[in-house]
């Protein structure tokens, strides 16, 4: 059997695990799908989960149904067991998979921003829309100032037409705005770096280390360290102890490292804050560390947009409210982001009402004053991109991330 083949019926047959059919079976001609690619084995299961509850609570609404055609919702995974996180096979395998499925209207995903590398360019040539709920790589949209080399987001393009679009705010909103939250609500004048060395990490850190460097928030920086993940980090937290940082960044992820840093840093009597970004703004973070150790270490979380805690009016409220009547359970920081992308489908698929890819991609790329899902009225620009900007930072404290300031 070849992989194709394997994914197919894996996907089929794993109900539970892998595909949530809301009424129906692909392959009908009455059916409309919606498609998630997300890392669904693997230490970011956790979030992801809520995702895809999201997604499918947004489904509820319309009782699984448009224009006569019923809702069905596939769950890939796009990680191997193996890497325990997503792999660039699999993200292309799912993309090539969504397109030849004629019933599929949508692929809603990565949740990382180099899995998306690898499925824009496939989904852009088929133009078939894709709405990711959180990557973040300002590059996938946008030309980053001195990264003009890499030829992104051109490269990503495969036709005219745009097909990649994000709910969430990138990482050139949340690097700067952490900056702008350490200069100025915890005075710190200096601080030391570190990142795991992949796409998002070291994004983020580069983005909140140039923001550093402004007049405006002129925090010196006392070191940079790119690390792999490792057993611990023992030998650099040492050297960086010696220097005695204001404060401590780490771009990347719980996967990647950030835990056993938070571990690592009162292993080594470092008391200055440790600041990380939404890769690790999940329960898996702070279990990965244990709840207790943030009694020691001070730390907090960014996320750009709104944490779940603050949706507390309106469709905001709302949407909290279903979720836990749904779920039995709070929703993590991006259920919200799943449970947008798919209202802003969901809306334009309605307002076209029939089954058109073409229209529908167009009708979702021209969105402008969305205000049907929970975060409040926002468009797409020009590129894609929400043009909700907010960034909320968390302070880790009994357990759950804690809000302590949206920027």
């Amino acid at each position: 059997m070849d992989r194709r083949k394997f994914l197919g019926v894996a996907g089929l047959t794993a109900a539970g695990a892998g595909v949530f059919l809301a009424g129906g079976c692909g392959g009908n001609s009455n059916t409309l799908k919606i498609v998630s690619s997300l890392p669904r084995t693997g230490s970011a299961q956790g979030q992801t989960d809520t995702i895809v509850n999201g997604i499918r609570l947004a489904m509820d609404e319309y009782n699984n149904e448009l224009f006569g055609h019923k809702l069905v919702h596939q769950d890939m995974d796009d990680a191997t067991a193996a890497q325990g996180q997503w792999d660039a096979g699999k993200e292309a395998d799912n993309a090539r998979e969504a397109i030849s499925d004629k019933n599929v209207m949508v692929f809603i995903g990565p949740y990382n921003s180099g899995a998306a590398k690898q499925s824009m360019p496939i989904l852009s040539e088929a133009g078939l829309l894709q709405i990711s709920p959180a990557a973040t790589w300002p590059g996938l949209t946008k030309v980053v100032p001195g990264d003009e080399k890499s030829g992104e987001p051109g490269i990503y393009r495969k036709s005219d037409k745009l097909t990649f679009c994000r709910v969430c705010p990138t990482d050139n909103v949340q690097g700067p705005k952490t900056a702008e939250f350490v200069a100025r609500v915890l005075n710190a004048k200096t601080v030391f770096v570190l990142d795991d060395k992949e796409l998002y990490g070291s994004g983020i850190a580069k983005l909140f280390m140039e923001a550093c460097r402004t007049k405006e928030i002129g925090i010196k920086i006392l070191g940079h360290e790119q690390l792999v993940k490792q057993n611990n980090y023992k030998a650099t937290l040492q050297k960086i102890a010696q220097l005695k940082p204001d404060a401590i960044y780490f771009g990347g992820t719980s996967q990647s490292g950030g835990p056993q840093i938070a571990i690592d840093m009162k292993g080594e009597n470092l008391t200055c804050p440790l600041i990380v970004p939404d890769g690790c703004y999940e329960k898996a973070f702070i279990e990965g560390a244990g709840a207790d150790l943030f009694k020691d270490v001070t730390c907090y979380a960014t996320i750009g947009g709104k944490d779940p805690s603050l949706l507390t009016t309106g469709a905001g409220a709302e949407f909290v409210k279903k979720y836990k009547e749904k779920f039995n359970k709070d929703p993590e920081a991006y259920a919200v982001y799943g449970y947008e992308a798919a209202k802003v489908f969901l809306e334009a698929a309605k307002a076209v009402g029939r089954k058109d890819r073409e229209a529908i991609r167009d009708a979702v790329i021209k969105t402008k004053d969305f205000d049907k899902g929970a975060l409040g009225k926002w468009s797409f620009d020009a590129d894609g991109d929400t043009t909700l900007q907010e960034l909320t930072i968390s302070k880790i404290e009994n357990g759950k991330f804690k809000p302590v300031k949206s920027l």
